[in-house]
């Protein structure tokens, strides 16, 4: 079934793309949820004379999504949960407990925006991908322990073995800085 797009669908296309999809696609999200016209001559003619204020709708919606991303910048939120001797967790940490968390922080955020491929089932931290918009996405840090306080023992050697890499790197860079002034390039008598 072809359609028309009325937005940026990952993976499918960019607002005005006339694509083909199956249909059940079609049928149960893409024209539900207004993201999708159906490619008749008609529609077609409707949507080229809606064109500049879908597109600018589109960009209002991004600027706005934006400008929460940028507010939400390395936002971490905390899950604690049940778990084993072996850090497997009891049950599992979805989608919309990641959304329920950062609603907690104070940021509104439905269960699909949140781009988990798989349901967390260990303890440790995790990068998360939010989309705010088709076009605007962020990564949010989740870090799933078993309580306040081991989350922050976590969060105190993560920052420390992120500090070691730093000064070890600074170390070689003034090594080899050292190195190079002390080599001298003699001229080449032919």
């Amino acid at each position: 079934m072809e359609v028309i797009l009325l937005e940026r669908i990952e993976k499918l296309g960019q607002m005005g793309d006339v694509v083909n999809v199956k249909p059940g696609f079609a049928r149960n999200f893409l024209l539900p949820q207004k993201k999708a016209l159906r490619a008749s001559k008609a529609n077609l003619e409707f949507f080229d004379k809606q064109r500049v204020q879908l597109e600018a709708v589109n960009l209002k919606r991004r600027d706005e999504a934006q400008a929460v991303a940028d507010k939400m910048s390395g936002l971490s939120v905390l899950m604690v949960r049940q778990a084993g001797e072996s850090g497997q967790l009891y049950g599992s940490v979805s989608g919309k407990d990641v959304a329920d968390a950062v609603k907690a922080s104070g940021f509104t955020v439905e269960r699909r925006m949140v781009n988990l491929d798989n349901p967390i089932k260990t303890l440790g931290s995790y990068a998360v991908r939010v989309s705010l918009h088709p076009e605007v996405n962020l990564t949010v840090t989740v870090n799933v322990a078993r309580s306040q306080e081991e989350a922050e023992r976590a969060a105190a050697a993560a920052a420390a073995a992120a500090a070691v890499p730093a000064e070890v790197e600074a170390e070689v860079e003034a090594e080899v800085e050292a190195e190079a002034d002390e080599t001298v390039e003699e001229p080449v008598e032919e």
